[in-house]
C-alpha cells in the first residue's frame, strides 16, 4: 500500500507541475490572440491587450533598422472591415516567467513571420518584443 501511495504523490506533483506549465501555455496562447485577432480585426482596444505599455518593435526596412514602441505604431490602426488573412500560432516556448512565440500572417501576396518576446509581468503574459521578417510570395 505504500507503494501505492508514492506512486500516486509523485504522480499528483508531476500532473500539478503538468498543468501549471498548461496554464501558461494558455495564457500566452491567449495573448498572442489577442494580437492575431485585433490585427486581423482592425481592433485596437483588442490588439492592446497583448502588449506591455514599454514594448517594442524593431524592423528592418530599405532604409535600414526602425525601432518603434509598439502601441504607437499599431495606435494608428484604422477601425473597419477584418483583413484579408490567415494567422497562425506557429510554437511557443516557455521558460519560468520568460517566453517567445513565432507566428504567421498570411496574406494573398507576402507573409509576415513575427517573433514575439513575452515576460509573465504581475501573473500575466504581456509581449514585451516584437521582431518580424515580411516575405513576398512568388508568382
Amino acid at each position: 500500500m505504500k507503494n501505492y501511495s508514492i506512486i500516486l504523490i509523485a504522480f499528483l506533483l508531476s500532473w500539478q507541475g503538468f498543468m501549471a506549465q498548461e496554464s501558461d501555455y494558455a495564457m500566452v496562447e491567449k495573448t498572442v490572440n489577442y494580437y492575431l485577432e485585433g490585427g486581423t480585426n482592425n481592433d485596437f482596444a483588442t490588439l492592446k491587450k497583448a502588449f506591455h505599455e514599454n514594448a517594442t518593435m524593431k524592423y528592418i526596412t530599405k532604409d535600414g533598422y526602425k525601432e518603434v514602441n509598439a502601441l504607437e505604431f499599431f495606435g494608428k490602426m484604422k477601425p473597419g472591415d477584418p483583413q484579408n488573412r490567415k494567422t497562425s500560432v506557429e510554437y511557443i516556448n516557455i521558460t519560468g516567467h520568460a517566453a517567445n512565440a513565432k507566428l504567421l500572417i498570411e496574406y494573398p501576396t507576402f507573409s509576415f513571420i513575427d517573433y514575439m518576446n513575452l515576460l509573465k509581468i504581475d501573473g500575466e503574459w504581456k509581449v514585451v518584443n516584437k521582431i518580424f521578417y515580411r516575405k513576398q510570395k512568388e508568382n
